[in-house]
């Protein structure tokens, strides 16, 4: 089914290929000053069907910038409000068109085309025949090889410097491919996931998302901006107008609570990597009301400064005030010397041990895949050997069967 229309039937089950068209409830800044910003957005499902529990993921079907929309239409001399029709040439497929056809390039390329992703080099081979220039022909084609030479001009040309098709046909100048071709070549626009920051137990009806505003200079000077948390900045609800609506369905995760609500918990999310753990105090903090034993509670959260990123600090704050969470937090730009989560994570082998080693524990990571949960695990590796008296490859072993028995999850991204 057509993803734009299926505001007049909207059915269920929805699931990917049948997303339901969310109502934007709430859309506010968390961060207090700075120059970054982070959204808290609350998506009602309440007419969908859709179940969820805390640590699944919600999965948003953004809309590309008008503005880069808007450029294509001008760099390949196109006419956005021509109708068109893409027919998969493989006689096997299934699919007959790779989106809903006909339609105008206005939407497709606003809501079925990837324009932001960095052109793979079958991408740049296929835009060869459309340069003029031999010296714009011989570039594309050697960043399109296998040669050392041909990677590192690619390397540097278009994955350091961020170049996604506009970029390229703006300093390819003598490059105009028809715009229909380049429907042909770019991937589908993909949904991006979000761990979803609520639980069902407190918001039954409603999906909380908790987003940084992706948006950073590259080294041609341009700013580019992620796809999904760009459009979301925009959709805020304005009283006397309809709420904006976003395509979204639930992807089910392995990032779950422990069955007894008494198991010790030990979670490490600097930044937005609190989002998932945010549902997981509401839920144990409801457990706790009902008169369930529940058991510790921990939480290693990082930012840069307590007054302007600390998201979510006074429920935070409430919490620990409660009894239903013992807070480490690292604020690692507030002294001359930074201090991230891991350096007080190091300073509390004893507290890791006790919740992996004696007490049955669950351990939580969510974040950074590629520089901090390196950082945790060999923390929690160190733990296992000095406080566990393991040797290191017990301690590698210890690890990986609490992964197996879903003791260590990791909700991480790159």
């Amino acid at each position: 089914m057509s993803r734009l229309h299926s505001l007049e039937v909207q059915r269920p089950p929805f699931d990917a290929k049948n997303p339901f068209l969310a109502q934007i409830k709430v859309n506010r800044e968390l961060h207090k000053g700075g120059d970054r910003s982070c959204l808290h957005v609350e998506l009602d499902i309440s007419d969908s069907k859709m179940r969820y529990e805390a640590g699944d993921h919600v999965a948003v079907y953004p809309t590309n910038d008008v503005n880069l929309v808007n450029r294509l239409g001008e760099l390949t001399g196109a006419n956005l409000d021509d109708v068109f029709s893409l027919v998969n040439t493989d006689q096997e497929s299934s699919k007959k068109h790779p989106f809903p056809c006909p339609t105008s390039y206005r939407t497709a390329l606003s809501h079925y085309i990837e324009i932001t992703a960095l052109p793979r080099t079958h991408i740049l081979r296929e835009l060869v025949e459309y340069c003029t220039d031999e010296e714009d022909k011989k570039k594309l084609l050697l960043m399109a090889t296998n040669s050392q030479e041909g990677k590192a001009l690619y390397q540097s040309f278009v994955a350091d410097a961020c170049r996604h098709i506009v970029h390229i046909l703006e300093d390819i100048k003598s490059c105009r491919p028809p715009l229909d071709h380049i429907c042909e070549l770019l991937p589908r626009l993909q949904p991006r996931y979000y761990s979803i920051s609520s639980s069902p137990k407190l918001h039954p009806e409603t999906v909380h998302i908790t987003a940084v505003v992706v948006q950073y200079k590259t080294a041609t000077g341009r700013v580019n901006k992620g796809v999904a948390t760009t459009w979301l900045a925009e959709h805020k609800p304005l009283s006397g107008e309809p709420l904006p609506r976003v395509p979204v369905f639930i992807r089910k995760s392995q990032f779950r609570l422990p069955l007894q609500t008494q198991t010790p918990i030990l979670m490490v999310g600097p930044g937005t990597g609190l989002a998932p753990f945010r549902g997981f105090l509401q839920e144990r903090a409801i457990a706790r009301q009902n008169g369930k034993e529940v058991g510790n509670t921990i939480l290693y959260f990082g930012c840069r400064n307590r007054d302007q990123d600390y998201i979510y600090r006074e429920e935070l704050e409430e919490y620990e005030k409660n009894g239903d969470v013992t807070l480490h937090v690292a604020f690692s730009r507030d002294q001359d010397k930074k201090v991230y989560v891991t350096h007080l994570l190091e300073n509390n082998l004893d507290q890791i041990w006790d919740v992996i080693g004696k007490r049955n524990g669950h351990f939580y990571i969510c974040g950074d895949a590629k520089n901090m949960a390196v950082d945790v695990r060999n923390i929690v590796t160190k733990a296992i050997i000095e406080k566990g008296g393991r040797s290191e490859s017990e301690a590698t072993q210890f690890l990986k069967k609490l992964e197996s028995m879903k003791k260590y999850s990791a909700d991480v991204w790159s």
